[in-house]
C-alpha cells in the first residue's frame, strides 16, 4: 500500500485527528511522525516545529467551527440564532476534544489574525447585530457569550454535572435562554 505525499494540510489534519484519539498536549513532533508512520525529520520540511504544529491545529479548528457555525445559523436569527451558534460549539466540543482543546489556548499571533480567525468573529457577530448592540459593544458581548458557552462546556467535559439527575441539556437550554435575554437588554443597545 502506498502513502499519500505528505504536505502542510496532510500533517495538520493528522495532527488534529491525533490530538481528537490522545488529546492536545500530547502532540509532539515525534508522536505526530509515528501516526504518520514517518521520521521525525521528514516532517520539518512542513512544520518548522511543536509550536508550528500546535499553531497549525489551532487555525484548522478555526476553520472547521467556522463552518459547524455557518450551517447551524444560516437562516436564523435572533434566539434560534445563538442556539446554533452555541449548538455549535457544543457539537464541535463533544466531537472534536482535541481540536476544541485547540482553541481553549492564546492564539499565536498569526492564528489571531487569520482569515480563519476572522470568519469566526463575523459569523459571531451576524448572531450578535440581530440583537441591535452598538458596534462598540460587539466586542464586550462576544467575550459575554463566548465566557458562558465555553463555562459551560469546560465543566461539562469535566463531568461536573454528572452528580445530578438534572440532565445538562435542560441546563444548557436554560443558559441559552439566559443568554439570550441579558442581549436583549444589553447596555448600549441601539434599539
Amino acid at each position: 500500500m502506498t502513502r499519500a505525499p505528505l504536505d502542510r494540510e496532510a500533517v495538520l489534519s493528522a495532527a488534529a485527528d491525533l490530538a481528537d484519539r490522545d488529546g492536545f498536549e500530547t502532540i509532539s513532533v515525534s508522536a505526530l511522525a509515528r501516526h504518520l508512520g514517518v521520521q521525525p525529520a521528514s516532517l520539518y520540511s512542513h512544520v518548522r516545529d511543536r509550536a508550528a504544529v500546535l499553531d497549525g491545529v489551532h487555525a484548522l479548528a478555526l476553520a472547521e467551527l467556522a463552518e459547524a457555525i455557518a450551517g447551524e445559523t444560516a437562516g436564523r436569527s435572533g434566539r434560534d440564532a445563538l442556539a446554533g451558534l452555541a449548538g455549535a460549539h457544543r457539537t464541535f466540543a463533544r466531537e472534536r476534544p482535541g481540536r476544541w482543546a485547540a482553541l481553549q489556548r492564546r492564539a499565536a499571533p498569526e492564528t489571531a489574525r487569520s482569515a480563519e480567525a476572522a470568519r469566526v468573529v463575523s459569523l459571531i457577530w451576524a448572531v450578535l447585530r440581530a440583537y441591535d448592540l452598538a458596534e462598540e459593544e460587539l466586542v464586550n458581548a462576544t467575550r459575554f457569550v463566548g465566557g458562558a458557552i465555553n463555562g459551560f462546556l469546560a465543566l461539562e467535559q469535566a463531568g461536573a454535572y454528572d452528580h445530578r439527575n438534572t440532565a445538562s441539556d435542560l441546563s444548557w437550554e436554560r443558559a441559552v435562554d439566559a443568554l439570550d435575554r441579558a442581549l436583549a437588554t444589553w447596555p448600549g443597545a441601539t434599539s
